[in-house]
């Protein structure tokens, strides 16, 4: 279950085939994940399968776990949304420079090491929440009185979930993309689709161009989501990389992780124009399905994505939103700790730590700022009493005395 060196994989064909293959199926996993995240962020499609080619590319060679997978994720589209919604597109490249700057900053300073000191309840309060705004980011998208928007969304549902359990070779998430999508082309439906979302025409795009003035009020404007950018990026690949540290019982350098992802994310504005961080989903499906160990498999993934991209535009423009919301909303339900509102567990945990949980939740969800809610769980981890913490963790470690016969 050790890492695999690149060196190593490209003298032995037998691991070159395993490496490459993973990355094909990373790649075909990342495709609708990508693309609808593209829509959370306010943002063409384009930009974010572009924007992700560079970041797991770079992070194939500067990041500190290898086989872990960085692209446009959703908690960091959810971050950089409301800001686009108010002040456009173009304040993307400044706040996605500087909050590669910040990242490298934190690894400079030794920070990435701190993000483990993170309460647990603050972490599992941060899963919870990202869940339900990923699930109401879709809702616009197969809400609707129009019956097949809704029959496609569940038959999306059901091919997802259905399909593992007699083939797990290819992504399920794909095959109902790829069928669903047949379906309403060859029938002549005339549906919402990524195309409608904004331009997939071929090609590769240039630099982003920088369109706004350098100036305090830009500053002013881009700063608390560049600083959101930072944080919530850099916490979700930590723990993701945390998470592939089990499954392949080796270590990574964290410190590394940071300044790759802050060097990725400077890259990723630069052609592409859109940040991103690890993606839970996508590592696990190279880890567990593909069995990758080495670099190699997201260099792989890499160029895959960006045959596809190049190659099959004008087929992913034909994409209906109603499957992609399909998709998500499986996501958002899979993100969500559910056994953290189980009536056992909520028994067994400390009163204190449930609060703390729930206050995170709360402060993202209304604000919409995952970094927000991560800083007012922690202040109210802080408040609570020390004294109040310990009596509530002896009560729930304290048996319930046998009833009397």
């Amino acid at each position: 279950m050790s890492n695999t060196s690149s060196l190593s994989v490209l003298r032995s064909p037998s691991l070159f085939t395993r490496e490459v293959l993973a990355g094909v199926i990373t790649a075909l996993a990342l495709i609708p994940e990508v693309i609808s995240f593209s829509v959370i962020a306010g943002v063409d499609p384009k930009v974010s399968l572009i924007a992700s080619v560079v970041l797991c590319l770079s992070m194939s060679f500067l990041g500190g776990r290898p086989a872990m997978v960085t692209a446009a994720a959703g908690s960091v589209a959810l971050v950089i949304g409301p800001m686009v919604h108010a002040h456009g597109v173009a304040y993307i490249l400044p706040a996605v420079l500087l909050a590669g700057i910040i990242q490298i900053l934190f690894a400079l300073c030794g920070m990435a090491k701190l993000m483990r000191f993170i309460p647990h309840a603050v972490m599992t309060g941060f899963v919870n929440a990202l869940g339900i705004l990923i699930f109401f980011a879709q809702v616009p998208h197969f809400w609707s009185r129009n019956p097949l928007i809704v029959a496609l969304f569940a038959a999306t549902m059901l091919i997802v979930l259905w399909l593992p359990r007699v083939m797990k070779s290819i992504p399920s998430p794909l095959v109902a993309i790829a069928l669903l999508t047949l379906f309403t082309v060859t029938s002549g439906q005339i549906l919402p689709t990524v195309g409608d979302e904004g331009s997939m025409s071929g090609g590769l795009p240039g630099l982003t161009q920088w369109q706004v003035p350098l100036d305090l009020n830009t500053l002013k404007i881009i700063w608390p989501c560049a600083l959101s950018i930072a944080f919530v990026g850099l916490m979700e690949s930590l723990l993701t990389a945390k998470l592939v540290d089990d499954l392949s019982a080796t270590p990574s350098n964290k410190t590394r992780e940071s300044a790759g992802l802050g060097i990725a994310n400077i890259l990723a504005g630069c052609y592409g124009g859109i940040a991103g961080c690890a993606m839970i989903g996508q590592t696990i499906v190279n880890v567990e399905m593909g069995r990758a160990r080495s670099r190699m498999s997201t260099v792989a993934a890499a160029l895959v994505l960006l045959l596809l991209v190049t190659a099959l535009s004008e087929v992913m423009a034909k994409i209906p939103m109603s499957v992609l919301a399909g998709i998500m909303v499986i996501v958002a339900f899979k993100t969500f700790n559910w056994p953290s509102l189980q009536p056992a567990s909520l028994k067994r945990t400390p009163w204190p730590e449930t609060l703390v949980m729930l206050v995170t939740v709360a402060a993202m969800v209304s604000t919409g700022n995952l970094a927000i809610g991560v800083l007012a769980g922690i202040i109210m981890m802080v408040l609570v009493p020390a004294r109040l913490k310990q009596r509530a963790k002896l009560k729930a470690e304290t048996p319930s005395p046998a009833p009397e016969k």
